[in-house]
């Protein structure tokens, strides 16, 4: 079985998904059902192929970022893939349950991931509106910017124009800007008697115009399919508005694919359990990364590119659940180099990012979808390597990722700091997917490290004010600042802000790649790869 410490860390992060899973509680959930509405996860449920499994994504947005407002479980959205009518989709929910389903700033942020998503994979997407509008006492942080709420009509047109389908049934309340959403998908659903659309509501308008009128005369079912034309489809209830979202999916004419390689998948050489027991309990110690890949790829599968060569990076072709992929892994192990001398697992060397380089090139050539695995505490350092020209060489492997075109997926197994993060395809470099280990820890440098630079900083400031600490006081500035930073270092702390899609449970990690692909095989634009100007 896996490590202790492990096991227990695993199963803690599962029993916090548990929790954020309730969204905003028993009585909320029973307030909808009283109203004859579904909740949000009820309604995916009911909506995915029988026997289908519904691979969310952002379960831990917001997590622990607004305790002022009470928190914001999942952002008070559900977004995942899921089939329906045997069509893989892209499923975004509001959560009623939440805030009335009402936008936070990271509800905006993960509507957005939903669509990006669509869009880079050609995904369908259907929308199951149910939302209050924008969270008035934060709209500062929500309205007005590139990334904020009005991006996304802005991207229902593109994706309308790239003909990727988008159905939206409006379940619940849906006001003010967010009334564009669903009016501006391809098709539009509304629930009798729960469903309703409008620009203003009752308040508002008797506030702004003096006009007398309801909410279900304003924007309800009846309104919209039968005086305004604005929606197509009136439905009874829940039920029969999920049912004829099937129906409309099981319409939808096929699609080019981009044409991936796959083959019949083959089991991986080691089960997840005994790969997990090659971590240790201090992340700084190392491992086998090979080892860690004999519990993913499919088995007798993988070709090792330049095997001899820049070892701190592992390099190759292999399959994973039958699809042809490309491999770039840390190696954590300690290794010699050509030269005989020892080098630190972890760390991106000249040769390793050389490497790497060629080899993401290769891939684009090839075609083959990259998977990166993520333990690295940066490129190497110091005197040798700054004269060695590592700078240039990591430039070379960062213009190779930042061009790549094939799909990039990324999973974080242990450490992604710094530069380290940028090369192997974080999130500020377009994976189409990045997903977290429990293990991940994502930031500048190591809690220690960091501490000991700020605590440095902090008592230099003091004395120069003329204070004076003692050993004690010095004691106390690092402990409080090693706290605060490693908790920005924690894998949920990253999760609640989307720079990850999710932590997995190591044992998904091939099913959330082969799905990631699948994803991407919807693709069939596949643009010229081209890197520019490569110090040599």
């Amino acid at each position: 079985m896996a490590n202790d410490w492990l096991k227990k860390l695993i199963h803690s992060i599962e029993i916090e998904e548990i929790e954020i899973k309730k969204g905003g509680g028993p009585k909320r959930v029973e307030k909808e059902h009283k109203k004859g509405k579904m909740t949000a996860r009820e309604r995916i449920e009911y909506l995915i192929d029988e026997g289908a499994d519904f691979q969310e994504l952002g379960l831990w947005a917001g997590y622990e970022m607004y305790p002022d407002e009470g928190g914001c479980p999942s952002g008070g959205v559900i977004m995942g893939i899921g089939y329906v009518s045997g069509r893989q989709c892209m499923i975004v929910a509001n959560d009623a349950t939440v805030k009335a389903g009402a936008w936070f700033p990271i509800t905006a942020k993960k509507n957005l991931r939903a669509q990006e998503i669509a869009l880079e994979n050609h995904l369908p997407i259907i929308y199951l509106v149910d939302s209050a509008g924008v969270y008035l006492p934060m709209q500062d942080q929500i309205f007005p910017d590139k990334e904020h709420f009005g991006r996304i009509f802005r991207n229902n047109a593109v994706l309308s124009a790239k003909g990727i389908p988008q159905i939206a049934a409006i379940m619940g309340s849906c006001v003010a800007g967010g009334a564009y959403l669903p009016i501006m998908s391809d098709e539009a659903l509304i629930v009798d008697g729960t469903g309703s659309v409008f620009l203003a509501g009752s308040y508002l308008v008797k506030a702004a115009i003096g006009e007398d009128v309801d909410n279900e005369t304003l924007g309800g079912a009846t309104t919209h399919t039968e005086i305004s034309g604005v929606t197509d489809y009136k439905m009874k209830d829940d039920n029969e508005c999920l049912e004829t979202i099937r129906n409309l999916m099981d319409k939808i004419g096929e699609q080019k694919s981009a044409g991936f390689n796959r083959k019949n998948p083959v089991g991986p050489k080691v089960d997840a359990d005994k790969m997990l027991e090659l971590f240790p309990v201090d992340r700084n110690k190392p491992y086998d990364m090979y080892k860690v890949l004999d519990g993913i790829l499919d088995k007798d599968s993988f070709t090792e590119y330049k095997k001899g060569y820049g070892q701190t990076l592992i390099t190759g072709y292999a399959r994973i659940d039958g699809w042809s992929v490309g491999i770039v892994a840390n190696q954590r192990k300690v290794v010699k180099s050509k030269q005989g001398e020892m080098q630190i697992g972890g760390v991106i060397y000249s040769d390793s990012a050389d490497k790497a380089a060629r080899f993401v090139m290769n891939c684009n050539q090839k075609k083959v979808p990259i998977v990166f695995f993520q333990d690295v505490t940066g490129f190497m350092i110091g005197k040798r390597s700054e004269q060695g020209g590592i700078i240039k060489d990591g430039a070379k492997m960062v213009n190779a990722v930042a061009n790549s075109t094939v799909p990039k997926i990324t999973i974080i197994v242990g450490n992604s700091y710094g530069a380290g993060n940028y090369a192997m395809c974080g999130k500020a470099y377009d994976p189409r997917f990045i997903y977290a280990w429990p293990t991940a820890q994502i930031a500048v440098m190591g809690g220690t490290q960091a501490a000991k630079v700020l605590t440095q900083i902090q008592v230099a400031t003091l004395e120069k004010k003329g204070k004076e600490l003692s050993d004690e006081d010095r004691e106390e500035i690092l402990e409080r600042i090693k706290s605060r930073y490693d908790r920005q270092t924690d894998v949920r702390y990253a999760a609640a802000r989307l720079w990850v899609d999710d932590i997995i449970h190591p044992g998904d990690t091939r099913v959330r790649i082969s799905r990631a692909i699948e994803c991407a095989n919807h693709n069939p634009e596949m643009p010229e790869f081209k890197t520019g100007v490569i110090q040599v």
